[in-house]
């Protein structure tokens, strides 16, 4: 018997219970976890519809046709579109949002800090269906609030969710304000970490007011600033409830993501293996979109 294999079980022998609540997550993580992303892994190679619900292994394989059929399927294209299109705009504006409210929030002069934090941060804990709902009243053309605050400076708004120009920033405006208040106390913490004899020391220099947050703050927030963004990154490629509450992917699919169209032929069309295909694209996407900010951000960069 090797030496691993030995020692393996002299721990299971002289600690059966501390073995055994070990092995409990691990055999969860098993079950409910690896298992499934196994099992999709397969079904993305094969035809797999709502036959196989009732008999598992009632498919057949057919190689990559599923992901050559995706080349071809325009609606796909218009989801990966539109994802890229609200990660690479709205993903930027909340960042900067979260860190405009943390440099304000940690400013010495600003009163009332808690309130306010705890005010920001509101929105990150109310449920998504509900403020989709309240900001789709707000998005209303004839008796929302936004068009009657335009229409006392005289501009004529627009039917927000209707309009394939402006449904997908009316959700990137909805979706930065729900999820920069997580991020602004991530910021915060981050902050707070700064040694304030670094500011005392760059303010006897001369350093203004800019120069201190470009050579001090930036640098010593640049790993915060790398968590949040890969946070940001991937929550927003994994957009859903937002369309999907709001506009159902319309108008004429401005809004469709990668996620909604996945759900429509996973759970809709029970296009298994189609659907499980897009999920392992948008996987590769997520993870090759972490790798570039981990490489380009990260502290000895």
């Amino acid at each position: 018997m090797k030496k691993g294999t030995r020692r393996f079980f002299n721990i299971y022998y002289n600690n059966p219970w501390g073995f055994a609540f070990t092995v409990y997550p691990v055999v969860i993580l098993l079950v409910f976890m690896f298992f499934p992303i196994l099992y999709s892994l397969i079904l993305s190679f094969t035809d797999a519809d709502i036959h196989t619900i009732r008999n598992f292994t009632d498919f057949k394989f057919i190689g990559l046709t599923n992901f050559s059929d995706l080349l071809k399927d325009d609606i796909f294209w218009k989801s990966f579109f539109n994802t890229f299109y609200f990660v690479l705009v709205g993903g930027p504006i909340t960042i900067v949002l979260s860190l405009g409210c943390a440099l304000l929030l940690n400013n010495a002069i600003v009163r009332f800090k808690d309130y306010f934090r705890t005010i920001y941060f509101l929105p990150v804990v109310t449920t998504i269906v509900a403020v989709a709902v309240i900001w789709r009243m707000l998005y209303e053309p004839r008796y929302g609030l936004i068009n009657w605050l335009l229409s006392l400076l005289g501009i004529a708004g627009p039917d927000w969710l209707h309009n394939t120009m402006t449904a997908m920033p009316a959700i990137i405006l909805m979706a930065s304000w729900k999820n920069f208040g997580l991020n602004m106390i991530i910021l915060i913490a981050g902050l707070q970490s700064i040694p304030k004899e670094l500011y005392e020391a760059a303010k006897i220099d001369g350093a203004g007011t800019f120069q201190r947050f470009q050579y001090i703050t930036m640098p010593c927030l640049k790993p915060i600033m790398l968590t949040v963004t890969v946070m940001v990154t991937i929550g927003y490629l994994q957009l859903f409830a937002e369309p999907w509450i709001m506009t159902q992917g319309g108008p004429l699919n401005s809004t469709i993501s990668m996620t909604m169209y996945i759900y429509n032929h996973g759970f809709k069309y029970f296009n298994l293996g189609y659907a499980s295909t897009m999920a392992y694209i948008l996987f590769g996407l997520i993870a090759l979109m972490s790798f570039i900010q981990v490489k380009f951000l990260r502290s000895d960069h």
